[in-house]
């Protein structure tokens, strides 16, 4: 029943996904095509999609102004951002459905296989926030950012020491890469203790 269930919920998320892709598609070959002036302005199909969805659009017009950008290019600000959210809303809710069906199927299981589950989840959980730390610092995201503020929190434990002891290489930081390693190496040392 789970199965079903689960089936369910991820072919929703997708369609939901897919839908919002395809009404952002039209919304920039629309607004494209008045550029062009391929379609009237003021015509019946060109006012219907402004209508609905100027609510999305304008907020996003709005934030390229501030950022000095062309408020033109808000449709295909809108067709990248429903794609990426799309794809995050699909991997959400895969991972949150393998994540039941795992502690589904662990119902039974005893203490080891619990506590090799605990240090599984735990290593991975800091080396995605290793991974996300240095995207962030690639993009500009850097420790004061409050979005970063956690994944910092559960990153500097192992980062921080290792960068005071790690000589320097120019503008090149290794201690991630060293850390990511070291979460690794330790991982696989736990797991065969227990």
């Amino acid at each position: 029943m789970f199965h079903n269930l689960g089936h369910s919920i991820d072919l929703t998320v997708r369609v939901i996904a897919l839908a919002a892709g395809a009404a952002a598609v039209l919304v920039l070959l629309t607004h494209w095509s008045v550029r062009r002036q391929a379609l009237a302005p003021f015509g019946w199909w060109p006012r219907l999609v402004r209508r609905w969805s100027d609510p999305v659009v304008q907020p996003i017009e709005r934030r390229l102004l501030r950022a000095g950008a062309s408020p033109q290019d808000a449709p295909l600000w809108l067709v990248g951002v429903t794609l990426v959210l799309g794809l995050l809303a699909i991997t959400a809710v895969r991972w949150l459905l393998s994540v039941a069906a795992l502690l589904g199927s662990m119902q039974n299981a005893g203490v080891t296989a619990w506590l090799r589950l605990a240090v599984i989840a735990a290593s991975s959980l800091v080396s995605l926030a290793i991974i996300v730390r240095v995207v962030g610092s690639w993009l500009g995201a850097g420790r004061y950012n409050r979005g970063m503020r956690p994944v910092f929190l559960l990153s500097d434990w192992i980062v921080e020491p290792i960068r005071r002891r790690l000589p320097g290489f120019g503008p090149l930081d290794l201690s991630p890469l060293v850390a990511y390693v070291l979460i690794l190496v330790l991982r696989g040392f736990l797991l065969n203790i227990l």
